[in-house]
């Protein structure tokens, strides 16, 4: 369902996922916040991506890099342990009941907010990808529903009539899909470096038939490297009518997908600021 405030689609930001690299993100979005730089017509992110966005749009200043190094730097979150013993490696149910209790997201202030706000999900069944359109009181459990890695999480998420998993398989960064929607002036936040060229590996090719994901998912997970290489080839060639922002981090970060350290983790959200820093003209030109 669209926002019926957002009339036409001109501007878009974009936000990559990548779990706790996610933190690079929330030092970008924090400085526009602080700048009023909040005012475009789309706003669409994939996994950690989305979730960044939704404190973004709730204003809830600073809310994200407290989730990353207070809540999600626990042990309770990540667990080898665990996993081995037929669980979750990353506990998604354990951190969204946490995020309700000690930092619940502005559902409400989201849907006030003019901006249309889409996350990225893949349909377990068809491996196709699914964009949720957010109205308040689902936004929560479908944010959760587009982080859920099957390498981390053990089964689907159900969404209405839908299971699905995270975007990030089908759409690891939606630019072309903010381009479909009409965006003409796009601001892209990644959580890698610009050059960052993601392989496929023996091991994409191997682990989707040692997990229990089904034919589907496993074909998905084995294109997901080209799936990413596309995506690059467009944000780094955009048609001759786009104008795109591509803000991203000049060396791989500290922090990877499971990095729990805090240490780290300032690290990279103080390199989030600054790199938002060295584009506030250009971006406040794009939303003009």
């Amino acid at each position: 369902m669209l926002n019926p405030l957002v009339m036409a689609i001109q501007t878009a930001i974009v936000v990559e996922g990548g779990a706790m690299r996610g933190i690079f993100s929330a030092g970008v979005l924090d400085v526009l916040l602080e700048e009023g730089l909040v005012d475009f017509d789309l706003a669409i992110g994939t996994s950690a991506g989305a979730c960044n966005l939704a404190s973004f749009l709730a204003k809830q200043h600073k809310r994200n890099f407290r989730c990353y190094t207070e809540i999600m730097a626990r042990p309770q979150l990540f667990s080898v342990v665990r996993a081995l013993g037929g669980g979750h490696f990353m506990d998604l149910d354990w951190l969204w009941d946490q995020l309700r209790v000690e930092m619940p997201l502005d559902q409400e202030a989201i849907e006030r907010n003019r901006t249309q706000f889409v996350s990225v999900a893949t349909c377990a069944r068809s491996g196709d990808s699914v964009y949720l359109s957010h109205r308040a009181p689902n936004i929560h459990d479908e944010l959760k529903a587009g982080c859920a890695l099957p390498i981390f999480y053990r089964g689907p998420i159900r969404v209405g009539d839908l299971e699905v998993v995270d975007g990030g398989l089908t759409d690891p960064i939606p630019v072309e899909e903010a381009y479909r929607r009409g965006a003409r002036r796009i601001c892209v936040i990644r959580s890698r470096p610009a050059d960052f060229i993601k392989r496929t590996d023996l091991l994409s090719i191997i682990l989707p038939t040692l997990l229990p994901v089904g034919p589907v998912l496993s074909r998905v997970m084995r294109n997901t490297a080209l799936r990413y290489r596309q995506t690059v080839s467009f944000l780094l060639s955009p048609p001759p009518d786009a104008e795109i922002l591509h803000l991203a981090p000049p060396h791989p970060l500290r922090s990877s997908r499971t990095t729990q350290d805090r240490f780290r983790l300032l690290s990279d959200y103080k390199l989030g600021c600054s790199v938002a820093r060295l584009f506030l003209g250009q971006i406040a030109k794009l939303l003009a």
